[in-house]
């Protein structure tokens, strides 16, 4: 395999079972037929506590130099590190693919291959909102044009890479102010890409759809809360919460993706951190991702397939059933990645 361009990585390390999380993806990096460099920033509860607005003004840096960014969890205390970076660099979209793993155990049969593509602001999200005496609460539910607009032309150009359809969702029959707006931007943005079809699912139908019919469903645009409750409701129908990825993208004036940063699912798990035990494959497939938004397209979809592959095949982790700790579970993936990128490994 020929040499190929140099990569550096924004790396935000947090809490619990970071470390190993990012030894893991580290481990796989040095596999790849590429140099990656890493630019590590300490995001931290103990960092962050001594000196938060020192740690954001780094980690803004690092991304905004690098393009790209690695992000692992992180403890939610005073502030949501994920909500002061999405502020920070503008983050308008995200965007969590979701699909059978072999191997995994599930409590449903169907083929889930679907990407969510969710707005990252505005809905009921933004608004605490504030209690009128002791018998009423009221909260401002806010849907803006320009991240329904970044939202529909990341589905439509995604749905175009893919060869499939796009499917917006909302409760646009009664919230018609505002996913009306939603709608209507994602109608004008279908207009422009004549060639990808397009329909309209009422929010709660779609998810009843989605467990009687996975099949019928590629790619997903959705506000922000909607998006929220599809990611989990999907992540159950393959097995496991945890089991994921998802990037979070910001744009130029142009509508080009500006800034990215991928993250895995799943929290710090405390309880097992530091004892080699955790699953790395969410922060693989991070990474993975990060891969194909940087033109690593075959490498990314290498890391991707070899991670399932390596589950598929019985290589699993203690939350998987399996018996194998981080570092066998990430040689594992490797080698299978390797099966990948030589065709000894059928793709699918």
């Amino acid at each position: 395999m020929s040499a190929q361009k140099d990569l550096t990585i924004a790396e935000f390390l947090g809490d619990g079972i970071s470390a190993e999380l990012s030894a893991a993806v580290h481990r796989v990096a040095a596999a790849l037929p590429i140099d990656v460099d890493f630019e590590a920033v300490d995001l931290s509860l103990e960092r962050r506590q001594r000196d938060a607005e020192g740690a954001y003004r780094e980690a803004e840096a690092a991304i905004r130099a690098r393009g790209v960014a690695l992000k692992y969890p992180t403890i939610t205390a005073d502030e949501s590190p994920n909500k002061v970076l999405r502020d920070r660099l503008d983050f308008a979209v995200i965007h969590r693919p979701v699909a059978t793993i072999p191997g995994v155990p599930t409590r449903f049969q169907g083929e889930v291959d679907l990407h969510i593509v969710r707005i990252a602001v505005g809905g009921t999200y933004e608004d605490a909102g504030r209690r009128i005496g002791r018998e009423a609460a009221v909260s401002v539910r806010v849907i803006e044009r320009r991240p329904s607009f970044q939202a529909a032309q990341f589905a439509f150009a995604l749905a175009t890479r893919l060869g499939c359809g796009v499917t917006s969702s909302s409760k646009y029959t009664i919230q018609r102010a505002t996913d009306g707006l939603f709608e209507e931007v994602v109608s004008e943005v279908a207009a422009e890409h004549a060639g990808i079809p397009h329909q309209r699912e009422l929010f709660d139908a779609l998810l009843a759809k989605l467990i009687m019919r996975p099949e019928a469903y590629r790619v997903v645009v959705t506000p922000n809360e909607y998006g929220d409750f599809l990611s989990d409701a999907a992540c159950g129908l393959i097995g496991s919460m945890g089991l994921g990825a998802s990037a979070s993208y910001s744009f130029d004036a142009a509508g080009s993706v500006q800034l990215a940063m991928f993250d895995p699912a799943g929290g710090t798990a405390p309880d097992i951190a530091g004892q080699g035990v955790c699953n790395p494959a969410a922060a693989l497939w991070a990474l993975a991702m990060l891969l194909e938004h940087s033109g690593h397209r075959g490498l990314g979809r290498a890391l991707d397939q070899g991670v399932r592959d390596a589950i598929g095949s019985g290589h699993a982790t203690r939350d998987l059933g399996g018996s194998l700790g981080t570092e066998a579970f990430t040689k594992a993936a490797i080698s299978a990645m390797h099966a990948r990128l030589t065709g000894k490994v059928p793709n699918r």
